[in-house]
């Protein structure tokens, strides 16, 4: 399987304004093709790209300075291009799983900029990697490859912070699991909501989102091209940064822990893209990331040999007492905690759920209907009627 490894690195002034001129030429090859797609009657293939957008356009006065940079990006950028183009008619067709994708779009002076190197662009050696008329750049390396990258993307964030992004083949390792299954309801208030009973608490974003907020304002106030709004900019950038950091660490550190320790690993299909538009959580919503948490906890259980799994988004976790199976029905979110009415367990609405959403993942659901059935009370006997209790 592939895996994507990111290293952080720190240019030199001369590579800044290399690595700035690619970024450039990149992004102009892919305007230019995607302009040629969307007026053309019939979609061209790749190569033909290439020959309109790079090689016929060195030649002209308006992009021979195209010559002044590897030309394998700006093939790869074309070649990108169609991938998004298929990954759209995919989308479209039914054949590609997830919600429908867009057109690709324009890309912008402003925010992240990115280019890939193919083999024979670049060479890793001796801890310095060297990009094609680029030079040798140093990453700081936390830990090696664990294989030769088959490519590897520079980014320039919209911070103005240079990675390198490494794709490399793995092999999966299997490794023993201490418990064997785990059921995980997720929230916000309290983010993960364990089978187990513990309750893990994601780190506070409120204060670093007002803060974004704050610069916002100050930001639509300000004239557009000024320096100042450009400083205004390079902050909130910077500030977004800070919350993506602090929220990826925390992520990566708890996807790892569950994934380690449990053999099965049970999560609810949540419908974010509607719980979004309330307007009173939409933006908390958003903070936590539980999406990128699925994803990490997928990823990781397929390279340990675990089974992940994802229940249907209309399962009747919170619904149900994890104890005797008694369905009491819907609950105001103010409601935190709820006692049983057939078994009479206090039961806490957020353990509750997670020890459903495991038992529904194991295939050891509770069938309601037979357990209100067994817990109502019968009719009462009659004088003429044989009597219910067994003679010992």
């Amino acid at each position: 399987m592939k895996a994507r490894y990111q290293y952080r690195f720190y240019p030199s002034d001369q590579q800044r304004q290399s690595l700035a001129q690619l970024f450039g030429c990149v992004r102009v090859v892919w305007n230019d093709a995607l302009a040629i797609c969307k007026q053309a009657e019939k979609f061209p293939s790749s190569s033909d790209l290439q020959k309109l957008v790079i090689t016929q356009a060195k030649k002209t006065t308006e992009r021979e300075w195209l010559s002044t940079v590897s030309n394998i990006p700006l093939q790869q950028s074309v070649a990108d291009l169609g991938t998004a183009y298929q990954n759209f008619f995919n989308s479209r067709n039914g054949k590609r799983k997830g919600g429908k994708m867009g057109l690709p779009r324009f890309k912008k002076k402003q925010g992240r900029q990115s280019a890939r190197f193919r083999k024979g662009g670049f060479s890793v050696k001796e801890g310095r990697v060297y990009l094609a008329k680029i030079g040798d750049v140093s990453p700081i390396w936390p830990r090696e490859l664990p294989s030769d990258p088959s490519s590897v993307t520079v980014i320039k964030d919209a911070a103005n912070r240079y990675f390198l992004s490494f794709v490399v083949e793995i092999v999966p390792v299997i490794q023993p699991a201490i418990n064997p299954s785990i059921g995980v309801d997720l929230g916000i208030k309290v983010f993960a909501a364990l089978s187990t009973g513990e309750k893990i608490y994601s780190p506070g974003y409120s204060k670093l989102d007002q803060r974004v907020r704050r610069k916002q304002r100050q930001l639509s106030r300000q004239v557009k091209g000024s320096k100042r709004r450009e400083k205004t900019r390079l902050q909130i950038a910077k500030l977004h940064n800070r919350i993506a950091d602090t929220r990826k660490d925390f992520l990566h550190k708890l996807s790892t822990r569950v994934v380690n320790e449990n053999q099965v690993i049970a999560l609810e299909d949540l419908n974010v893209s509607g719980m979004v538009k309330n307007r009173k959580l939409s933006r908390a919503i958003s903070l936590q990331g539980w999406r990128e948490f699925r994803t990490l906890c997928e990823g990781k259980s397929e390279k340990l040999g675990r089974q992940f799994i994802v229940i249907d988004r209309w399962e009747p976790t919170s619904q149900i007492c994890s104890d005797c199976g008694f369905k009491w029905g819907k609950l105001d979110l103010s409601i935190r905690s709820v006692q049983c009415l057939n078994c009479g367990t206090e039961q806490d609405r957020d353990s509750n759920a997670a020890r459903n959403i495991e038992k529904v993942g194991i295939g050891h659901c509770h069938d309601s209907k037979r357990t209100w059935r067994e817990g109502q009370t019968g009719s009462p006997a009659h004088l003429s009627e044989v009597s219910r209790i067994p003679v010992a």
